[in-house]
């Protein structure tokens, strides 16, 4: 059990104005949208604001129990110790009653205790616990348990109510408007199987599994279905997205550093597939519930595998992982042992399964 240190008592009644500290990172924001929830099951009433970087912020506005996202800009405005003082200013003049840090820096907590925000909260982590009134000692058995119960456990530990564990994200027409433009452009239509890949990560090299590979299963996914594929990643993935095409003797459609996260989502949410390195998007996808192929290798999928129910790991033991390097000493064997049939066996089942339930759908709406 997780102990506290406080320096006053949370009265759930008082608590009117909340700040959350959100983390800097798609996969991340994903795994603390259950917090949220509790945040929110415990202080129903309250109004809820996320400070949040730009390029994640608009995960947050799509998680229902957030009524506003605060942009923390840096680089920008909020740079540097001057920026972090007029961030402070800012956030002072919100009145917000508690801050939740789910960030782990010190940043985080020497900006809402310059704000004066009477009662801050998080664990302890980067020598931050002085500056909070309710700090949380992170334990080394909490940091190897999944990221999801990480952030879970902290707000079980400050007396919140509990919230379940695999949240959905459900998206309001105006996603599904902005996917079907862009979709129109490439000659998709409404009805045709869509399944997206996306063969890079943020971390390093020793998460990404093959291009050739990739393109190997998208090419016997074409053969075997009527379907149409789109390479998602930033700009930082358009190397390995090109890479893939390289090796397919199909076209398929690469918006790497193409869309904004905006537009990805709602591409994503279109999905009937998608099979993904460990990265942002592929929690995003399990998040939106969408049937997900994910290959893990040098990480950990006791830690940071995806949300939804219909998400299937792809994963070999050996000795050296989980390793969570950036690159590979050896010989890449976490990757080298998992071959196109391995993941292509499960995106075929997933796939047939989708199929089989959006026929069903379209029966029950034609009676």
């Amino acid at each position: 059990m997780l102990k506290v240190r406080e320096s006053r008592k949370i009265i759930p009644e008082k608590i009117e104005n909340i700040l959350v500290r959100g983390t800097n990172w798609i996969g991340d924001v994903i795994m603390t949208l259950p917090a949220i929830a509790s945040v929110r099951n415990t202080f129903p009433h309250a109004e809820i604001s996320v400070l949040a970087k730009p390029w994640v912020a608009e995960t947050y506005r799509i998680c229902p129990d957030v009524d506003e996202v605060v942009i923390y800009e840096d680089p920008g405005i909020h740079h540097g110790i001057a920026g972090k003082y007029r961030l402070a200013r800012e956030l002072k003049s919100r009145g917000f009653d508690m801050a939740i840090l789910l960030q782990n820096a010190i940043e985080a907590a020497i900006i809402v205790r310059i704000a004066g925000i009477p009662i801050r909260a998080g664990y302890n982590s980067d020598g931050r616990g002085i500056l909070l009134t309710h700090s949380v000692k992170r334990t080394n058995e909490i940091r190897e348990v999944h990221q999801v119960c990480y952030y879970l456990e902290m707000l079980k530990a400050l007396g919140f109510q509990p919230a379940e564990r695999d949240l959905k994200l459900k998206l309001n027409h105006d996603y599904r408007a902005i996917a079907e433009d862009i979709l129109g452009r490439y000659g998709v239509v409404k009805d045709e199987i869509l399944i997206g890949i996306a063969p890079g990560a943020a971390y390093g090299p020793a998460k990404m599994w093959f291009p050739e590979r990739f393109a190997a299963v998208a090419d016997k996914l074409i053969d075997d279905f009527p379907s149409r594929i789109i390479l998602f990643g930033s700009g930082g993935d358009l190397e390995r997205t090109t890479l893939v095409q390289q090796h397919s003797k199909n076209t398929l459609i690469n918006m790497a550093g193409r869309t904004s996260l905006k537009e990805a989502i709602s591409l994503i949410a279109r999905c009937d597939l998608f099979i993904s390195n460990d990265s942002g998007l592929m929690h995003l996808a399990g998040a939106l519930d969408i049937p997900l192929v994910a290959i893990f290798g040098s990480t950990n999928p006791r830690t940071t595998s995806p949300m939804g129910e219909h998400s299937v790991i792809v994963h070999k033991d050996v000795t050296c992982s989980p390793c969570l390097k950036q690159v590979c000493p050896t010989d890449f064997r976490c990757m080298d042992i998992i071959d196109v049939h391995d993941v292509y066996h499960h995106a075929q089942n997933l796939l047939i399964e989708r199929i089989q339930k959006k026929s069903a759908v379209g029966s029950r709406h034609s009676v």
